[in-house]
């Protein structure tokens, strides 16, 4: 059943997405008048689809991040992933300027697995019995990471180009530009096929390999559907905040932490969260438009403290 409310929610705000923004547009014009069908077709379409499988996509990349890690506190575009496909982005800039963007997407989806496998070499030794310990190294490593990249960039005369690249906007998307976000989507969502895998990831290293799983090998995979994904979504869009870090935590809440039927639910709430905050950055100030990054940087700054001073429901 939440599943089902999910998607009409995600395909109402679809609908209202295609006829939203500064070129007025009805359903009655794509019809009647060529400028207006391609309009939807070069534009709003696209931007559409595009948040739609960004905010899907990151929903599951950070409920994969968590359970890996352990630890609900973490999320890939700041605990370290983010900042490492920046990283690749700058130097594919840097040392092949002329690169293709297909060339860039590889160099940041190794640089930020690199990323990721050093979060959790990092990570693992900690205590168990100091939770908050995880996300505190995890920020830090982020900076680190961040600052090297700033450091990178400020020595290039590359800043500006930087913050631009990395403040997720969807304004600049249309047809041709926003392709390679289909692979994020097919990458998170090949992770259901071992999600059941995943979650028994979560009661420790022994216990999972003693009930028959690949530890080494589901980790890397996961790792890999996070990074592609992270890579993906920081070089066609920019970096999302929040989305990997809010939605796995309020869809838990609700579901339990069962991979294989949380899934598909984060992935949907994802969606909507980046099309709806990306629709109410459209309308506030209307002809100009805030970035979906900072809309969802205020929604997940606002939902997260609720989930952190409101007591489970479930005990």
């Amino acid at each position: 059943m939440r599943f089902w409310v999910g998607l009409a929610v995600v395909m109402a705000l679809s609908a209202v997405s295609l006829f939203v923004g500064v070129i007025p547009i009805t359903p009655v014009n794509v019809f009647s008048d060529p400028d207006a069908a391609h309009v939807i077709m070069v534009s709003r379409l696209p931007r559409t689809v595009a948040a739609i499988l960004a905010g899907g996509a990151l929903a599951i990349t950070g409920q994969i991040m968590q359970t890996l890690a352990r630890n609900r506190f973490v999320e890939p575009m700041s605990a370290g992933a983010g900042q490492s496909a920046a990283l690749g982005i700058l130097l594919a800039t840097l040392l092949i300027p002329g690169s293709p963007i297909w060339i860039k997407m590889l160099l940041a989806a190794a640089t930020t697995l690199a990323g990721s496998v050093g979060l959790l070499v990092l990570i693992r030794p900690l205590p168990p019995t100091q939770p908050l310990l995880v996300p505190l190294v995890a920020l830090v490593y982020g900076g680190m990471i961040g600052a090297g990249v700033t450091f990178i960039a400020y020595q290039g005369d590359f800043l500006q180009f930087l913050q631009v690249w990395l403040t997720g906007e969807l304004s600049g998307v249309l047809r041709g530009r926003y392709e390679l976000l289909w692979v994020a989507g097919a990458a998170a969502g090949l992770t259901w096929l071992i999600a059941g895998r995943i979650t028994l990831l979560s009661l420790g290293n022994d216990v999972a390999r003693g009930l028959g799983v690949n530890v080494a090998g589901v980790t890397a995979a996961g790792l890999v559907a996070v990074s592609v994904v992270t890579a993906l979504v920081v070089v066609t869009l920019g970096a999302i905040p929040f989305v990997g870090l809010v939605v796995p935590n309020l869809v838990s809440r609700v579901m339990g932490d069962n991979l294989r039927g949380t899934l598909p639910v984060a992935a949907l709430t994802g969606a909507g969260l980046v099309l709806g905050a990306d629709i109410c950055g459209r309308v506030i100030r209307i002809p100009f438009e805030i970035p979906v990054a900072t809309m969802i940087g205020v929604v997940g700054a606002v939902s997260f403290l609720i989930l952190l001073y409101r007591e489970s429901r479930y005990a």
